[in-house]
């Protein structure tokens, strides 16, 4: 992480940069690619122990890349906003709602165009009947995880993938306010009382898996944690200094007691409603840990930006994730038609391959053509900016 402090009246902009995040939000990526991938009518692929092993096992849990995508947003967020509120005594509430405009918008309403018009329109010309179920007025207001909540998958698989994208805007329109509105000393007090109510919403609701998963009052708890991680790390030197020090053999238990709880997340905690509720808020704990460890620790066993290509990728994170479930579809469609889709190997290597490149190339064009035209003027409404060291 770069940080440099002010030193002039002029208090020129602010340069923060965490150099390992992008490597890990193309893994979240990764994640809910594989959860999404491999889909198969055939019954003897199903059959088979690589299928069971790498859709039932590797793969079954790939959701929790999304779980991964809210500490990020929580934290990343959060660490600017107290930096640009101790630098600047305030934050530019609509500033940040600009920025957020121009990153979301954009590529957000394409998806949901493509989904109303442009997919419909594609089955019909295949021959086949549409069927969506989606209502258009609440992904037009970013609500649209409550649709999906009240009436099930969406019949357009990219629409069915942007109800996280609506809980990210719900939670970049109020969280800024909250940190402007709340004085500065209350802020611990306040990011545990909203874990807290989250954990006990999730207690409540323990029974109905797509509340669990996609409300909003569900999912907070993680931004929330993210959040914590960063007041934490930035007031705290204790803390800081502890994360900062932590030996190469708790690292390595850190990971591997993440690696194991996604693995066996359906074991370990889908045991009743206390362990449900508790499933986002220990695994959001253990995803901050990785954060923290990632960004400050001396003693880490890897760093991510140290893999160039991984973390170029991460570059792109959020065209790779509203656009894979085209990718993926596309890919399906062909293959099919091509009659390569009728053994395992083909379904897992050649489809989930050829899926992830499309993607790649889909999110490549998007960010260069389309997204790049909005994001240039970002810097113009931002008073803290990156670079990289």
């Amino acid at each position: 992480m770069s940080h440099n402090p002010s030193d002039g009246q002029a208090a020129p902009k602010l340069r923060i940069f965490f150099p390992n995040l992008d490597g890990l939000r193309f893994f979240c990526f990764l994640s809910v690619f594989l959860y999404h991938s491999f889909a198969t009518d055939y019954a003897d692929i199903r059959s088979t122990g690589l299928y069971y092993w790498v859709k039932n096992v590797i793969a079954a849990n790939g959701n929790l890349g999304v779980n991964f995508f809210f500490v990020l947003s929580g934290f990343l967020i959060t660490y600017l906003l107290l930096a640009e509120k101790e630098r600047f005594g305030t934050i530019k509430v609509g500033n940040f709602y600009i920025r957020r405009i121009l990153r979301i918008w954009p590529l957000f309403y394409f998806c949901v165009f493509f989904g109303f018009v442009i997919f419909p329109w594609l089955k019909t010309a295949l021959g086949q009947v549409p069927a969506e179920t989606a209502h258009l007025g609440c992904y037009l207001t970013f609500l649209n995880n409550f649709d999906f909540i009240r009436h099930g998958l969406p019949d357009a698989s990219v629409l069915g993938i942007l109800w996280s994208v609506a809980i990210e805007e719900q939670f970049y329109l109020f969280w800024p306010l909250l940190l402007y509105l709340c004085p500065p000393r209350y802020y611990g007090y306040l990011f545990s009382s909203i874990i807290l109510f989250s954990f006990g919403f999730r207690y409540y609701h323990a029974e109905n898996w797509l509340v669990l998963e996609m409300h909003t009052l569900a999912c907070i708890s993680d931004m929330t944690v993210g959040a914590l991680a960063a007041l934490l790390a930035y007031r705290s030197k204790h803390f800081l200094e502890l994360v900062t020090q932590t030996p190469k053999w708790a690292i390595l238990l850190l990971y591997m007691l993440t690696l194991g709880a996604y693995l066996y997340r359906q074991e370990l905690f889908y045991h009743g409603p206390l362990l449900l509720a508790a499933d986002r808020l220990l695994m959001s704990v253990l995803f901050a840990w990785i954060i923290l460890e990632q960004n400050f620790s001396t003693h880490s066993l890897f760093k991510l930006s140290r893999f160039r290509l991984i973390s170029k990728l991460g570059t792109y994170t959020y065209g790779l994730y509203c656009l894979h479930m085209i990718g993926i579809l596309v890919t399906a469609k062909v293959l099919a038609r091509l009659g390569w889709n009728k053994n395992v190997y083909q379904v897992i290597f050649l489809e989930g391959i050829l899926s992830l490149l499309i993607t790649i190339g889909l999110a490549l064009l998007s960010f260069h053509l389309f997204e790049r035209r909005f994001l240039k003027f970002k810097d113009k409404f931002a008073r803290i900016t990156k670079y990289k060291t």
